[in-house]
């Protein structure tokens, strides 16, 4: 059984000129699974987790938690499922302990603090424990807005953009903090990023979306590779010419900068393209290949978005 279930999930706004946000998608998010939900701005990924969260009501379609319609049992689903995002605020107010207390009571939780002090360990806050939320970096914001997402011990956990305005240090030590989560629990996470790299670090699986629809739901490293060939970087040391006639041979596309010679093309046929350059006696002094990455799947898309 799922996790989540989600079909044919529909929202459109407007009655005279209606403007469709999320057009008609199906997935599903398996128990321990880390989904990457991908896309351009304007794509329709708030939009998704609003009406997963049911602070938006969908036009059509049907989410099923842990088999059960979430629109008929919505109470009891939610007191499995959290929710953090950069983009939602606390009562500035409250301090870190009392919005805590407060979301805390929301669930029947009464050793809050028992739960929510390693959390805040763990993501460098605990002295500001006291602290009112006015008071904090949209950093430690963001840190505080995922002790609140995990101290509730969900097994699914929606992530909106979480490590936005964090530091690469900090980004990754979440990132380290998800993957034990993860296996600690079983839990499952929706996670939606512009950090490519954070992505295909994290994610089994992806969906991108593009103008509300469903475009690719694949493996992190398939997607790269459907819309990026690899990248060859050579410094020659002796033998440029017979480099760029084998390029031309094999109508690769390559670019010339003093000594170094970068060519793209499949993977498949680099060892054999080595192969002609050493019987073609050209030498090089080093050599790179760079792996088509998630970043070159997104700019592709985004690039014919625009």
């Amino acid at each position: 059984m799922y996790n989540l279930s989600v079909k044919n999930l529909t929202k459109v706004y407007g009655k005279k000129k209606p403007y469709t946000a999320v057009d008609g998608i199906s997935f599903d998010l398996s128990p321990g699974e880390i989904l990457g939900l991908l896309g351009p701005n304007g794509s329709g990924k708030t939009t998704t987790i609003q009406m997963l969260l049911g602070t938006l009501t969908a036009t059509s379609g049907s989410i099923l938690y842990f088999g059960k319609d979430f629109f008929q049992h919505r109470s009891e689903v939610l007191q499995s499922v959290s929710f953090a995002s950069t983009y939602t605020s606390l009562p500035y107010i409250l301090t870190v302990r009392e919005n805590l207390k407060c979301f805390g009571l929301y669930y029947g939780i009464t050793d809050f603090e028992k739960r929510t002090d390693p959390l805040l360990e763990r993501f460098g806050i605990m002295d500001k424990k006291h602290s009112p939320i006015s008071s904090l970096s949209a950093g430690q914001i963001t840190r505080l807005m995922l002790v609140k997402a995990f101290f509730t011990n969900p097994k699914v956990v929606l992530l909106d953009e979480p490590t936005a305005s964090l530091d690469p240090d900090v980004s990754q030590e979440v990132c380290k903090f998800l993957l034990e989560e993860r296996d600690r629990t079983g839990l499952s996470i929706l996670f939606t990023s512009h950090k490519m790299e954070e992505v295909a670090e994290l994610c089994d699986r992806t969906i991108f979306l593009k103008k509300g629809k469903i475009i690719a739901d694949d493996l992190p490293e398939n997607l790269a590779r459907s819309v990026s060939l690899y990248q060859l970087r050579l410094t020659i040391t002796d033998g440029m010419k017979r480099t760029v006639a084998l390029a031309e041979k094999h109508k690769l596309t390559y670019q010339l900068e003093h000594r170094a010679i970068s060519l793209s093309l499949d993977e498949k046929i680099i060892p054999g393209f080595l192969n002609e350059l050493m019987q073609a006696g050209v030498s090089y002094a080093s050599i790179q290949i760079q792996e088509p990455s998630l970043e070159d799947y997104f700019l592709k898309i985004a690039e014919k978005t625009l």
